[in-house]
Parts: structure tokens; sequence; C-alpha cells
């Protein structure tokens, strides 16, 4: 609400205040809230507060979707979404995808103990969809009380994360294949070039499969040390250098392949996710689509603010918050 005060400030001081009304659209729980804030009624889209933000892309609030991509790639996106729906409603347990998904998931996180799940995209397009399922996934079973009010006995939520493509394998693969904590994989590719270098493509599809198959596989000592010896390597190079180029392999990633990346693909993709997150929650026994974790920093915050504001502090903090509280004043 911060920034939309102030361009409502920066039109009222350009246009006028009557322009106002005219420059703005407003999706909302709070329909009088937002009547009030200057929005004409007809331009208000309004939601149930039920609806998740994390899952609220296909309703309303994919408005500002619409206006940057078009309607009908909107309802591309909307029927790609429609499809995993459907798969996920009505395929056989053997060919559920996001049941598949799911299961994996959990056996990788509660019973092999996996802290993590990286997604890994190889797509430029795509390189914010692992920030965008660190969301969806990590706010929705992040949580360690179960619907029935107790403690959870088992792990939930793994950490979500990932980059896109080759930038990742000269960031952080080097502790994907050869690590000491295993950390489950999917590889995301696209099968049509998503530009007119079609031979980069290629390249990229290349790497894609060959992550799949040297994390799956790895290399051991004997073929390490018979490529070594081939290349002209003395023996005493083998011995030395041998052991840090064995991969043990057998690290779990799922490939994922898009026939190409398009809004009806990427509708698909998404729905995928959501449907593995929601199957995950209930076999953790966990309320997916709340986020308390979330609340308690926010009513803190306007406390901390308050303070600030005031000569006196009134509320009372532990000594290190106290002490940055004073520290900032």
């Amino acid at each position: 609400m911060a920034n939309a005060e102030e361009a409502k400030k920066w039109i009222a001081e350009a246009l006028g205040a009557a322009a106002v009304s005219n420059h703005f659209a407003a999706v909302s729980t709070n329909v009088p809230a937002a009547e009030e804030f200057g929005v004409p009624r007809a331009h208000i889209f309004g939601f149930e507060d039920w609806v998740g933000g994390r899952y609220s892309l296909w309703g309303p609030v994919g408005l500002s979707i619409a206006c940057s991509v078009g309607g009908d790639s909107f309802r591309a996106l909307l029927k790609g979404a429609r499809e995993m729906d459907r798969h996920f409603a009505g395929a056989s347990a053997r060919q559920n995808m996001p049941l598949i998904s799911a299961l994996l998931g959990v056996w990788y996180r509660e019973y092999l103990g996996l802290p993590t799940h990286v997604v890994l995209p190889y797509a430029q397009d795509l390189d914010r969809f692992p920030a965008y399922l660190q969301q969806a996934d990590m706010e929705s079973n992040g949580k360690y009380v179960g619907r029935d009010g107790k403690p959870v006995s088992h792990p939930t939520g793994p950490v979500v994360w990932g980059e896109a493509g080759t930038n990742g394998q000269h960031a952080f693969y080097q502790l994907l294949h050869q690590g000491t904590t295993v950390h489950p994989v999917d590889l995301i590719a696209i099968k049509a070039p998503m530009s007119k270098f079609s031979s980069h493509h290629q390249k990229l599809l290349a790497n894609a499969v060959a992550q799949a198959e040297a994390l799956m596989c790895g290399r051991n000592s004997e073929e390490v040390e018979k490529e070594m010896r081939a290349a002209g390597a003395s023996e005493e190079e083998v011995r030395r250098v041998g052991p840090h180029r064995v991969f043990e392999g057998n690290r779990p990633s799922t490939f994922l392949l898009l026939d190409a990346l398009n809004a009806h693909s990427l509708g698909m993709l998404i729905a995928f996710y959501e449907h593995r997150i929601f199957l995950q929650g209930l076999l953790w026994n966990v309320c997916s689509y709340d986020q308390w974790g979330v609340e308690l920093g926010k009513v803190l915050a306007k406390n901390i603010l308050s303070e600030w504001q005031e000569a006196t502090p009134t509320v009372h903090h532990d000594a290190s918050t106290a002490a940055l509280i004073e520290r900032l004043r």
C-alpha cells in the first residue's frame, strides 16, 4: 500500500486528483477499502479472503499477468493448468505425475532425511521459477504443527532452491555431485529451441541430459584411472588426483521435459508443482494453506516502527533486539 499511495500522489500531482480514478484498478479482498482509496467500483476485482496469495494467479490476481502478456496468453496459461488439473484428478497412480513427484519428495525428505529440493530449469526464461517455487512450497509446507494442533513427529517441507541451467553448473553443481549431503534435483528442459540459435539450444539440452546421467551414474575409480592414463597422466598423478575425480552417483533427479515453453506449458508446469505441494501437505498432515510464520514478523515490525516514532519506548524487548532498535534510532 505504501507504493500505491506514492503512485496515487504522483498521478494527483501531475494530472490532478480527479485523474486518479481513471488510472487505477484494484484486486482486493476488501472492496470497500479499495473504493475508499479512490478506485471506482467498476475497476475493482474482488476475490475471497481464503485464496492464498501463492495460489492466486489463476483468478483476479492474475489481472497483472493478463495486462502484461495479453488475454490470449493468459487464457492459454489457464488452459494448461486445467489440463494438469484433469491429469491429476483422472490419471492412475502409476501415471500420475504430481502424485509420483509428491511421493518421491516425501521419501527423500521424511525417510532419507534429505533437507533440500533443487529446481534447475535449463531455460533462461525460467530463471526466476525456483524463487517462485520457494514461496509456493516453503510457505505451504514449512510447518511443524499438524492439522490436529500438535507438533508433527517427522520432517516436513524441504528448503527449495535452484538456478537456471548452466549458470548453476559453475556455481553449486560441485556440491550436488560430490558434497557430503545428497540434494534431490528437478531438471527442467525445453525440447523446442527458444530462439533462432538452434545449435546453442542443442548444447543446452546436452548439458541438461549430461547432468541427469552424471547424477545417476557417476564415475567410478576404474573409469577415472583409465581416462587419465589415456590422456597421458603419470601414475603419480593418477594416484594423487584420481580420487578427487570420482563421482559416487546414485544422486536422485527427476527430468521434466516440455515440448515447448509457452503460456500453456507454463500453466501445466505451475499446476504440476501446486498439486505436488498439496499432496505432500496431506501426507505430512500439515495445513498447506495458511502462513502464520509470516505474520509474527509483521506484527513485531509495526511495534518497532511505532517505537521509533516515540520519544520513550513502551514495548519491552530482549537485550539483543533492544540494542538493535537503539542503534537504529
